[in-house]
């Protein structure tokens, strides 16, 4: 269980009391005696009798055991864990470990991580959970619902959707149909199947409550369902199904003031997640697109100023040249409203969009310009993986940098990551260091990869940066 901000969990599951109210007409046999006084107790108080009867007005008694006795076999158990090492200042000491006879060997303590995940393809022995649940994983184990116990393998995973993809060498599988997430409406019954609190199987029913759920802080692209669940620990990555038993999302948080469920979870929708499947079965990575703009959000000078009729949208502030967005024909000061039909509230919503948009397919945007409604047509370009900071700047030599994670992006973090420094580089001689936030080039914001390609285009002479290192802000002089 991840504790983050706005109390939202990644933990997960789903509940509702009263699936279905049903009336029961008592009948009465005219060939049978009424019971009495006289009557022993036990036959006036039947077993059989207090038996529920298998039908009622000619109809089945409705229950869900049929659709999950095909379900609940393609729901594992998935316990990953995490060797840490443990830093001892004293044990680091020569002399401190001579005198206490403290061995010369790194401390370590492993960190266990338990949550849920389904079986997608029982061939291949593929089953799809969340990445919060195997992140950083030094060994996972998957557990499956007959009681054996395998390793798994990581063959990706996309931490901008929390999906992971996990390999188990197993047979006699039994694996989920993936249904068509766009075709569920608000209203729909859905059941939740995991590992809760690490009990067991345990099967939970709700509500679709809301589709498309984004703006949630922390959790990355979003495009959510909502669900009336009960949502605990040990639930991540399991199965959300709708009542002919296919899969329709892959659950992932809750929103909870407390920490316990109030009836708001989160899944990822299947057809997002299948998506995300295909390509880290084909690279072990995600490739999102770019339009290629900054944006900022719209406050009430700038409604006033641009005679907007309200502050919903995201302000182009720069179109980088050769970007989807110039060939698209989006220009600074252009208000973008939507994305292929739905509404862009602010910046982050449009960063939301374009993570979520599929590279190189036309998407369609709603750009107000001059007061004009325009509609403009872009095909996203594949955002860069990793930079080389030697192709960048000489003085960036031996670093590689890296996008900022968009969970770190919804708590107003923005900039690029240094991803790796090798030893005794000259990025090394001038003090950069891998986990570096890079805030500013020369005195410019820099949002992304993009930007800060952008900032070094030009060989500045002088290259100085801002760097986040921990909880200290800094500036530093590349020589």
């Amino acid at each position: 269980m991840r504790p983050i901000p706005a109390f939202l969990s990644l933990l997960c599951a789903a509940t509702l009391g009263g699936l279905l109210a049903l009336q029961f007409r008592a009948t009465v046999d005219p060939s049978q005696p009424p019971a009495s006084a006289s009557m022993p107790l036990e036959a006036a108080i039947s077993p059989a009798r207090a038996a529920l009867p298998p039908e009622v007005g000619g109809q089945a008694l409705p229950s869900l055991a049929p659709m999950l006795r095909g379900v609940t076999p393609a729901v594992v158990s998935i316990q990953s864990k995490h060797i840490v090492r443990v830093r001892n200042p004293l044990a680091e000491d020569p002399f401190f470990r001579q005198f206490f006879g403290i061995p010369d060997m790194p401390q370590e303590r492993v960190e266990q991580a338990l949550g849920s995940g389904v079986v997608v393809d029982a061939q291949r022995g593929l089953i799809l959970t969340n990445n919060h649940v195997v992140e950083a994983a030094d060994g996972i184990t998957v557990t499956l619902a007959d009681g054996r116990t395998v390793e798994g393998h990581l063959v990706g995973a996309d931490p901008g959707t929390d999906i992971a993809l996990v390999r188990i060498p197993a047979d006699h599988l039994t694996a989920l149909p993936i249904a068509d997430s766009r075709q569920l409406q608000v209203g729909d019954f859905v059941v939740a199947v995991g590992n809760p609190f690490g009990l067991g199987q345990t099967v939970t029913s709700g509500i679709v409550s809301a589709l498309g759920r984004s703006g949630l802080q922390g959790l990355g692209y979003q495009n959510m369902i909502q669900t009336d669940a009960s949502i605990n620990p040990g639930n991540s990555g399991g199965a959300l199904v709708n009542l002919r038993g296919e899969l329709v999302g892959i659950n992932r948080a809750i929103y909870s003031p407390s920490g316990g469920s109030v009836g708001i979870g989160f899944a990822i929708p299947s057809t997002l997640a299948q998506d995300v499947m295909r390509q880290l079965l084909a690279s072990g990575k995600v490739v999102r697109g770019s339009l290629g703009v900054e944006a900022q959000d719209l406050n009430d000078r700038i409604v006033q100023a641009l005679k907007l009729a309200n502050g919903r949208g995201a302000l182009v502030s720069r179109v980088y040249a050769g970007s989807a967005a110039q060939v698209a024909g989006v220009k600074i000061g252009d208000v973008i409203t939507a994305v292929n039909g739905e509404t862009v509230a602010n910046a982050q919503a449009l960063r939301n969009a374009e993570g979520l948009a599929p590279v190189g397919k036309p998407i369609t945007l709603q750009v107000l310009r001059d007061g004009h409604a325009l509609t403009l047509s872009a095909a996203l370009k594949a955002q860069a993986d990793k930079l080389v900071g030697a192709r960048l700047d000489p003085r960036l030599q031996g670093a590689t940098f890296d996008d900022l994670p968009e969970s770190l992006r919804q708590k107003g973090l923005s900039g690029v990551v240094v991803a790796q420094v090798a030893p005794g580089s000259r990025a090394y001689v001038n003090n950069l260091q891998a986990g570096d936030l890079v805030a500013q080039v020369n005195g410019a914001d820099v949002q992304d990869l993009a930007a800060f390609q952008a900032a070094l285009a030009n060989k500045p002479q002088r290259l100085q940066m801002t760097l986040v290192r921990g909880q200290m802000v800094g500036t530093l002089s590349l020589q």
